[in-house]
């Protein structure tokens, strides 16, 4: 194991009902809020009035910025840091899912980014900043993991490019599993996708020692596996919704890649380049691409088969003496899960064809980013992955 170290400054209220702790949340802060959503979903499941009649009763001053696209752009960053700025926003309320999470993360860093163009700020983003405008969120979607970690998300349609970055952690997180009863099959399948990718980026690394890292990771894995389908089947299953929600946390926070070596998360490398291209839903991008990724690093480099296997038989609950076959047979099993689930599985399915591959792939390895992967991926690698999942 490798030595680490790990603060997560949020606290997290976990439940039905624990919209109750929103006041008390708040008011530490100040009154002047900037409540932040995306496209009015929380108004149809009623969230928005429950929200505004706490603020309301509490005396707080709000200001609205809505329309925050599942990509978030930086046009959104950009407006919502002038309202910051120009209403001396005492703290940001974000409610909705991980595209409004990290949008409001940037906005947060960037309402003191000394500048005012925030796509200079999201490119020279190194780590957590030390000063931001207080962010608590309330969350309506199990993927990402934002309400638990202090990394965003922020594109450049403009330019094509799609950049995470570390930004500031939530100071408070709401996490009601009834928010996302309404949450449809086809977004449950593509958020429990990225929560799978989350494990799996760390699951795949050189260091084998990390018991308690693979222990939770595998546990996280096979958790999704069961829970996603009743929450398709079953919507409003508080036990499934509930387990998303709780992996989603946790899957993204770092604890599942204690004591691990780093890998540069080459599946979200790739995806990124996918997303700012197309547009595409960053889950759907991550379940095409990772069965192409781990198909081609096995044939690739033989030594990454043992951990093949050991996915196979604790994650995928395979077993057989052909260590090789396994490993295959592991793969082909987490492939056949994601369509299971109603995901594409090829990017001819999304409209997308080899025009972009040569330059997404010198962005995805921008200056051998990926050297340090699990497997070392050159541009063309990349691009071969690409080219499988058409």
């Amino acid at each position: 194991m490798l030595n680490y170290q790990r603060t997560i400054p949020t606290k997290l209220y976990f439940g039905k009902g624990q919209i109750s702790h929103l006041e008390e949340a708040l008011k530490s802060f100040g009154k002047n809020v900037l409540l932040t959503y995306g496209g009015g979903s929380i108004k149809k499941i009623g969230l928005y009035d429950e929200v505004m009649k706490i603020l309301n009763e509490g005396g707080f001053h709000v200001t609205e910025l809505s329309g925050i696209d599942p990509n978030p752009r930086i046009e959104s960053v950009t407006e919502g840091v002038r309202i910051c700025r120009e209403k001396d926003i005492d703290v940001i309320l974000a409610v909705g899912g991980g595209s409004t999470l990290d949008c409001s993360k940037a906005i947060a860093v960037g309402t003191y980014y000394e500048g005012d163009d925030m796509w200079e700020m999201v490119v020279n983003a190194e780590g957590i900043a030390e000063k931001a405008v207080p962010l608590v969120t309330i969350l309506t979607l199990s993927a990402t993991g934002s309400e638990y970690d202090g990394g965003g998300v922020i594109s450049n349609m403009n330019t094509n490019q799609k950049l995470g970055r570390s930004y500031t952690y939530p100071a408070v997180s709401i996490c009601d599993p009834t928010y996302t009863f309404s949450v449809s099959p086809y977004q449950t399948a593509a958020g429990s996708a990225d929560i799978m990718s989350h494990i799996m980026e760390d699951y795949f690394s050189r260091t084998d020692d990390s018991d308690l890292s693979d222990g939770i990771a595998e546990t996280i894995l096979r958790s999704v596996m069961k829970n996603c389908p009743i929450a398709i089947k079953e919507p409003d299953n508080y036990s499934a919704r509930a387990n998303l929600m709780t992996n989603s946390s946790i899957a993204c926070s770092g604890i599942p890649a204690y004591g691990k070596q780093e890998t540069g998360w080459p599946c979200h490398a790739m995806e990124h380049e996918l997303s700012a291209f197309y547009d595409i839903t960053h889950g759907v991008g991550l379940a095409i691409l990772t069965p192409r990724w781990m198909r081609h690093i096995l044939a690739k480099d033989s030594t990454a088969t043992g951990r093949f296997v050991k996915f196979a038989r604790n994650v995928m609950g395979l077993d057989g003496e052909d260590e090789a076959k396994l490993a295959l047979a592991g793969i082909d099993a987490l492939e056949e899960y994601f369509k299971s689930t109603g995901i594409p599985m090829t990017l001819t399915e999304l409209g997308i064809d080899e025009e972009h591959f040569e330059v997404m792939a010198d962005h995805a390895n921008e200056g051998g980013y990926l050297k340090d992967a699990y497997v070392a991926l050159t541009n063309e690698d990349i691009i071969q992955i690409y080219k499988a999942c058409l």
